[in-house]
């Protein structure tokens, strides 16, 4: 009976599975147009789930090897099952093969059964809970009628009765795991998945796992010339159709939801109910089956599941009535790219924020807070504090700085930033200056010519702003000639690495190198340019900025300048990729959105956690972000201080022995010793 029940049900299973799979594609499908090369992308699948996600699914050891059994188990155990059970082809290995499989898949759902026992919160519940019982439904099924197969058992045992509850537990298996694959349950995102690493939005991302050249962290430039493209996104048929299969590919861990600043604040978002929201608009409906934690809100503790609706040309955020998302839930977030780090499925959550950010300025001039005065400041002056641009280097008149416009060529640009507004940030400024005159570095600064790296108004969706301050920076620019840039604030040494290429004039490149000072000092301490006087004895903890850290990898200079400046370095328990963030970034201090506390509390918690005397940072937001926390009743203030401010401080000022000097000091230490 088994014999002619198996066939029948595989092959159901895949023809409706094939069903489910051109309705999915159909929904990705609504959106924009976005060219990729499809049969290099499929084939660069393998390499890109078994080398480049893996390796992030990997840090958590004991669910990388469980998804290694059982997604692998599951891979090749369908496949055995098709040709033995299906083909009838059992002779020989195969079937033993099969029994092999479906036995690791087995042990695989054991793990997957004891996560799910006692959850952790992040993970989603509901049809999620289900997922263990027909992982082991598949595989064990699969094992006990594969038995006779291979002739452990005979054909005919158990009788009919026992061959149709084994067909059953198959059929069952088969619908979770095959048909349910492409019909939105639990395992779509096996099918989504797979092809979002073929056509991800940033096939660039895959050339190399962490450091440097090959990440991807620059927003899309949107086309202003265009006057028939969007200005952002405004529904969820506005994103790219790979964008929505992103989504799509969503598996529910709730990894990017652990990290997340502002929902650990209990403001108004989390990750992975965004993305999940967009899955919801893109196929219509509500969001009344969502099984995770939802969006937390100050005023009633959490915003309640089912009163988000949306449709793939309704608006993603409406004025007026319900919509898919709330605006603030938007304008919450840091751009930390902290969810996106973590995500297993390589999803780009900062992207479709920021993509639906740009809407909502550009389109509908809705950016909260102090938002509209700042970008109004920014097109008026140049600056987002509307200070006086002829005023730049009003903090720097007694250092006599070369400036590009005299001299014309240098070693070094030193991009000031637009911390040369702020009284804090000048301190950082003036060590960094003292710092390279020690190392006898060639430096010019533009002075009243340099104007805002246009971050702050790109990241709160002002796209047109950002192009125009960046085109006149780039025009500047091109005038002079350096070797490098280097700059202080990791903010702008993100766009003006990473950011400012895609809008250089065509057959024009960026033909320098943009360096964070504390990359460039570390290279001018180990090429023996700086002179040091280590013997800081210090406890010192480093916060790593999320510009500098997870959007370009630089993780390591920072502490071996502190290495080398002698003090003792203790890190903190999120430190490097998993940098809590100090909610400075994304327009967050503009856009001012409530929560329950505040994410630079948290961080100094974090701060205070070490014992550290002082946190050192790389970063003026950093730096006014941390220094802005008033620390608990009993608690002294742990002092902030740039990197800069440290490496100046132990510089070594002892004039060089000359040869006299040596010989009188030889004269004067044999006349004590006569006497």
């Amino acid at each position: 009976m088994l014999d002619i029940l198996l066939p029948i049900l595989i092959f159901s299973a895949l023809a409706l599975a094939a069903i489910g799979a051109v309705r999915r594609i159909r929904l990705w499908r609504q959106g924009r147009p976005s060219p990729v090369p499809v049969l290099r992308g499929l084939a660069a699948v393998p390499r890109r789930y078994l080398v480049d996600l893996h390796h992030v699914v990997a840090r958590d050891k004991v669910m990388s090897n469980t998804h290694v059994a059982t997604a692998g188990g599951f891979a090749a155990a369908m496949g055995l099952a098709i040709v033995v059970h299906g083909l009838g082809l059992a002779e020989g290995v195969l079937g033993w093969l099969l029994l092999a499989a479906s036995a690791t898949m087995f042990a695989g759902s054991l793990f997957v059964a004891r996560r799910r026992r006692n959850p952790p919160a992040r993970l989603s519940k509901g049809p999620w809970m289900r997922l263990p019982k027909s992982l082991m439904a598949f595989s064990l099924g699969i094992f006990v009628v594969t038995l006779p197969a291979v002739g452990v058992l005979p054909a005919d045992a158990g009788g009919w009765l026992a061959a149709l509850v084994l067909a059953a537990v198959v059929a069952w298996g088969l619908a979770e795991l095959v048909f349910g694959m492409t019909w939105g349950e639990p395992m779509k995102h096996a099918f989504a998945g797979a092809l979002h690493l073929a056509f991800h939005r940033r096939p660039e991302r895959f050339s190399d796992k962490r450091g440097g050249e090959g990440r991807s962290t620059g927003l899309k430039a949107l086309d202003l010339e265009d006057d028939q493209a969007p200005l952002g996104v405004e529904t969820p048929a506005d994103f790219t159709w790979n964008q929505l299969l992103g989504f799509d590919a969503c598996v529910q861990c709730g990894r990017c939801e652990a990290v997340c600043p502002a929902f650990a604040a209990g403001q108004p978002l989390n990750p992975k109910k965004l993305i999940q929201d967009m899955v919801v608009g893109m196929a219509g409906g509500s969001d009344a089956h969502y099984a995770g934690s939802p969006y937390p809100s100050p005023e009633r503790g959490d915003k309640p599941v089912g009163e988000h609706h949306g449709t793939p040309h309704g608006p993603i955020v409406a004025r007026e009535g319900t919509a898919l998302v709330d605006a603030e839930t938007l304008w919450s977030c840091t751009t930390c790219r902290a969810c996106v780090e973590e995500c297993p499925m390589m999803i780009e959550h900062v992207d479709a924020i920021v993509d639906m950010r740009r809407h909502l300025t550009l389109e509908e001039g809705a950016t909260p807070g102090k938002g509209a005065e700042v970008i109004d400041n920014l097109i008026a002056t140049d600056n987002p504090g509307g200070f006086d641009p002829g005023g730049r280097l009003n903090w720097a008149a007694d250092l006599d700085l070369p400036l590009m416009a005299d001299v014309e060529r240098a070693e070094v640009l030193l991009w000031l930033g637009d911390g040369v507004f702020d009284m804090r940030n000048q301190r950082t400024l003036r060590a960094l200056i003292k710092v390279l005159r020690a190392a006898d570095v060639d430096f010019a600064v533009l002075g009243n010519e340099e104007r805002d790296s246009g971050d702050v108004a790109r990241r709160l969706g002002d796209e047109a702003t950002f192009q125009s301050l960046a085109r006149r920076n780039i025009a500047t620019l091109s005038r002079y000639r350096f070797e490098s840039i280097v700059t202080c604030d990791p903010h702008s040494f993100h766009v003006l690495k990473n950011e400012y290429g895609a809008l250089y004039p065509q057959g024009q490149d960026a033909d320098y190198p943009v360096w964070h000072h504390s990359t460039f000092i570390n290279q001018l301490i180990e090429s023996g340019r700086l002179p040091l006087a280590p013997g800081q004895a210090q406890r010192v903890t480093y916060h790593d900025p999320c510009y500098l850290g997870r959007y370009n990898g630089e993780y390591e200079a920072p502490r071996a300048v502190l290495r080398a400046l002698g003090v003792e370095l203790v890190e903190m328990q999120r430190s490097g990729y998993r940098s809590r963030c100090c909610g400075g970034g994304g327009g967050a201090p503009i856009t001012d959105v409530p929560g329950k506390q505040r994410i630079p509390d948290m961080r100094m918690g974090d701060v205070r956690e070490t014992q550290a005397e002082q946190v050192v940072v790389g970063c003026p937001q950093c730096t006014a972000m941390l220094e802005g926390v008033v620390p608990p009743a009993g608690n002294e203030a742990t002092a902030v201080k740039d990197i800069a401010e440290m490496v100046a401080a132990a510089l070594d000022t002892t004039p060089p022995a000359t040869p006299a000097s040596h010989d009188a000091a030889a004269s004067q230490a044999t006349e004590e010793v006569l006497s």
